[in-house]
């Protein structure tokens, strides 16, 4: 098979082929991964994708329409302009294309990853597996690692690229009926090692070696911070200004509105996302191929900076896009691929918070997450692979699993202790906000619904 063209070229040529204001983006994928089981590695490989986006828009009159069209692989460019036309609806987020010059590095290659990324964790399982063996125990997991590289123009002129590196490293511990888990995203598996990820499932599988049976109810729980970023991830997926103005969520003020401006937490937490957050950085403008109620493909290219969703406890922000934020008179606030809470003046670690806690649980991760009312943003989910019984400030033994209802809304307005934030992959939305810092909690009365069977 032919070599596919160079992604710059392709963008060229589908703005070449358009009689009028068009856009156009290339994503170019390189991944490597490697998967494990049973004490073993069982599968290992890379993979390589491209997937070619024209965004055409057509104004008659007082009319916009946008049209999308999206292929992978070596593509056609003015056939892929012309189905963009075909395609093209009114537009009720039109607003003007973003202008802006050649960036210096748009003719640059796509950046690239291979096997060599991981070979730190191939290099190391064998020590994994031979210690677990040692211990009756067996470990399972994955560790992956991708590159993005983002190809975007316009007719107005602007040429963007940004290349985005994302990996992730899960382990799993089996022995008999207990479970443990531990897992990290980062950048570059420089900054990973999975000898500390194997002393977390190594110390959790050790707490359930004595089990006890903890009944439904409220409970004093100390969240880790992965699980925190799952409430947290999904919260800011929520915030969607148009909804909330439509009455239709958490956010949507009584009576009409939104609560932007309205105290969250008594506890002066800030709930924010900026490319330039150190060690999570992240692409610095908007690349979308598909309009939402707060996204939209005219503002590809715009630049993205520091958006605080919460400060000082209060809701500052809630996502609009440009034509949005224009008819409600607030700024534009596009999403952005990471997320940090954090709160000033806080100290210790998730250890920390065990040994200050008279009589509590410890959880691990949550998953199985469902909305059940969007409108308070309750949640029902499962926890997963160890939730711990505290005593007097220290692990006395691993409880049964519970079903969860819980709102993150709610959990940060009764949260009354937090750790210092640190990186932080959650169980159920890691995969899609790979990039989170977040403090570990403490929840007073935190609501275990049920017991569950789940491991």
């Amino acid at each position: 098979m032919s070599a596919l063209p160079h992604p710059a070229q392709v963008v060229e040529r589908i703005l070449a082929a358009s009689s009028g204001p068009c856009l156009a983006t290339v994503e170019e994928t390189h991944g490597a991964e490697v998967r494990f089981a049973n004490n073993t590695a069982t599968t290992n490989g890379m993979r390589h994708g491209r997937r070619v986006t024209a965004i055409r828009v057509l104004a008659t009159g007082q009319e916009t329409r946008a049209g999308v069209a999206t292929e992978s692989g070596e593509v056609d460019e003015a056939e892929l302009v012309a189905a963009a036309e075909r395609e093209a609806n009114v537009a009720d987020d039109a607003f003007e294309l973003v202008e802006g010059d050649v960036a210096a590095d748009f003719d640059d290659e796509p950046s690239i990853t291979d096997m060599s990324v991981l070979s730190a964790v191939l290099g190391d399982l064998a020590g994994v597996f031979q210690r677990a063996e040692g211990a009756g125990a067996v470990m399972s997991g994955f560790a992956e690692h991708q590159i993005v590289t983002t190809y975007l123009g316009s007719s107005t002129g602007l040429r963007l690229r940004h290349a985005q590196p994302t990996g992730a490293l899960h382990l799993v511990g089996r022995a008999d009926a207990r479970s443990a888990w531990a897992a990290s995203g980062a950048s570059s598996f420089d900054e990973v090692r999975i000898e500390a990820l194997e002393e977390r499932v190594r110390r959790g599988l050790e707490w359930a070696d004595r089990q006890l049976e903890v009944a439904a109810g409220r409970h004093e729980v100390i969240l880790p911070p992965e699980a925190v970023s799952d409430f947290m991830a999904f919260m800011v997926w929520q915030a969607s200004g148009r909804e909330a103005e439509e009455g239709r969520t958490v956010f949507s003020r009584p009576g009409g509105g939104t609560r932007l401006g309205e105290r969250l937490s008594e506890l002066p937490f800030q709930l924010r996302s900026d490319p330039a957050e150190p060690g999570l950085e992240c692409q610095p403008f908007v690349s979308t191929t598909a309009s939402t109620a707060d996204v939209s493909v005219f503002d590809n290219g715009l630049s993205l900076g520091r958006t605080a969703w919460i400060d000082e406890g209060r809701l500052t922000h809630l996502r609009y896009h440009r034509a949005g934020a224009a008819r409600s008179g607030v700024p534009p606030a596009p999403p952005v691929d990471n997320l940090v809470l954090s709160l000033p003046g806080a100290a210790g670690t998730l250890d920390d918070l065990v040994s200050r806690t008279e009589r509590g649980l410890l959880l691990t991760c949550l998953w199985y997450i469902r909305v059940v009312d969007p409108k308070t943003l309750l949640f029902t989910g499962l926890t997963r692979d160890g939730v711990y019984v505290v005593e007097d400030g220290r692990v006395v033994g691993a409880a049964n699993n519970f079903r969860f209802n819980e709102s993150p809304v709610d959990l940060l307005s009764r949260a009354t202790e937090a750790s210092v934030t640190e990186r932080a992959l959650g169980r159920e939305f890691g995969e899609w906000m790979n990039r989170a810092a977040m403090p570990a909690l403490r929840i007073p009365d935190f609501n275990m619904s049920t017991v569950s069977a789940a491991s």
